[in-house]
């Protein structure tokens, strides 16, 4: 049986409508206030967004270089926290105890350092896969080779990336607190459906960045019109706000997913004729 786009559409919808109210408690909490509070405590944020309005790719590089060199146990730091409502969303919408917005919380703390871990490991890997096939390409000198390199490594980042993406739902949801079984766990349930699973993730990616830039540019202009500090305050808001539907989407993306494939996992197979 394969992943169906529709259906796990239709139970991402379902599980906003349903939770929408504590997901937003969450994601105010751990996603909005930290995001807002470091565009507005950073002067250097003012610089990148600077350096992006441009349009200068060198001069957006060195902002963020500068700005992640200065600040880096800041964004760590956001991460973790990030992480943890991450993880405390995909146990309120899917445990099947339905667990208090407490303990929710608690299975997020206690969960971060095996999402962690997950993530350094699934980084490592990328980071191996992106070694081998760029350096390949780059040690031979021609330019053709080099370039079908990063264009195959781009292909199995996208590849490794969606196998292992139900590694948080299956930290949170099912419990798993091994990393190493998490990740284990992710691709085989993504098993015979990677590339249905990375187009259903492209098409909401694609309309998130075309619905956030089109907020970002109404809001933007509003909040410019009432002067210098209220766009710099706008801007604040509407990072933070961006960022926490971002998560909650995810969040409900993930455990809809997560759901049917073991559904689709549990199913008995169709019979056969002999």
């Amino acid at each position: 049986m394969k992943f169906d786009l529709d259906t796990a559409w239709k139970d991402t919808t379902g599980l906003m409508s349903r939770n929408l109210g504590l997901l937003a408690v969450i994601a105010g909490v751990f996603i909005f206030l930290p995001n807002a509070g470091i565009a507005i405590a950073l002067p250097e944020m003012g610089n990148l967004e600077d350096a992006q309005a441009s349009g200068n790719f060198d001069a957006m590089m060195a902002a963020i270089n500068d700005l992640y060199a200065s600040y880096w146990w800041v964004f760590l730091i956001l991460a973790l926290i990030q992480g943890a409502g991450l993880l405390a969303m995909l146990a309120l919408v899917r445990r099947r105890a339905n667990p208090t917005v407490g303990e929710a919380l608690s299975t997020g703390a206690k969960s971060v350092p095996s999402y962690v871990g997950a993530q350094l490991l699934q980084t490592a890997l990328i980071a191996i896969a992106v070694t081998l096939l760029v350096g390949l390409g780059a040690v031979t000198g021609l330019r053709a080779l080099a370039v079908l390199g990063a264009v195959i490594a781009f292909v199995v980042v996208c590849y490794i990336v969606t196998k292992l993406s139900l590694a948080a739902p299956v930290i949170a949801i099912e419990g798993e607190l091994n990393p190493i079984k998490a990740l284990q766990r992710s691709w085989s349930l993504t098993a015979g459906n990677s590339l249905r699973l990375f187009f259903f993730y492209l098409l909401l990616i694609v309309a998130f960045i075309v619905l956030s830039t089109v907020i970002s540019l109404v809001l933007g202009l509003i909040f410019a019109l009432a002067g210098e500090q209220a766009a710099l305050l706008g801007e604040a808001v509407i990072s933070g706000l961006l960022s926490a539907a971002m998560i909650v989407v995810t969040a409900c993306v993930l455990a809809a997913a997560h759901t049917q494939f073991n559904r689709l996992k549990a199913a008995p197979l169709p019979p056969t004729n002999n």
